[in-house]
């Protein structure tokens, strides 16, 4: 099944982050992008959020996904767009807000950033180190990620090579993305030991 249905204490990863980004206090609306094959189940889980969240069919990748989801919403509907990751369900409401601040305050995009603790290699293509980064300016980018309506839209509209982020679509068009203090709990969930933590340390907390 997709990652997003996976369930951490009987609720899914999914109901999860669409229910932190509304308890968030500055997120109106969410739009969801789900796989063909699991639109239903999509539907079925968000049933409650009706009203305030509504599904879409999405692509084969992430950036159409996103794409899909964008287009869904009229241009110029909402001052603020956010980009979420199910997969970062616990992901605090804190985080949402100072993002989107940072785009009300001016900037074009805001994504949350953590600094990158473990030592960074550069290999070649035999595994032989060719270099050591310095950590020291390198940061792990987590979402949600937030832009204005217009900048989002022309980074998708221009066309550019996929990236793995929006912010990198964003950076493509020349427009400067500004940081904002991230949060451990916003870890992205993708392994078993990942969803062991989130089992016995994040939703916890949440539901504390």
């Amino acid at each position: 099944m997709p990652k997003a249905l996976v369930e951490v204490r009987g609720v899914s990863l999914l109901a999860r982050a669409v229910g932190g980004l509304l308890d968030s206090g500055v997120v109106d609306a969410v739009v969801v992008a789900a796989p063909h094959d699991y639109y239903d189940e999509f539907v079925r889980v968000l049933a409650p959020l009706e009203g305030q969240c509504e599904v879409v069919g999405g692509g084969h990748d992430r950036s159409s996904s996103v794409r899909f989801a964008l287009d869904s919403v009229p241009p110029g509907a909402y001052d603020v767009v956010l980009v979420h990751d199910a997969a970062r369900a616990f992901a605090p409401g804190e985080v949402t807000r100072a993002v989107v601040d940072a785009v009300r305050d001016g900037a074009a995009a805001a994504v949350p950033v953590l600094p990158v603790t473990d030592t960074v290699k550069v290999v070649d293509d035999a595994g032989v180190i060719i270099t050591t980064q310095d950590r020291s300016a390198l940061r792990a980018v987590q979402t949600p990620q937030g832009f204005t309506d217009a900048v989002l839209r022309a980074a998708y509209a221009a066309g550019f090579d996929s990236a793995t982020d929006d912010a990198g679509l964003v950076e493509q068009l020349g427009e400067q993305v500004r940081t904002v203090a991230g949060h451990p709990d916003a870890m992205k969930i993708t392994t078993a030991f990942d969803l062991a933590v989130a089992e016995a340390v994040l939703a916890p907390k949440e539901e504390a």
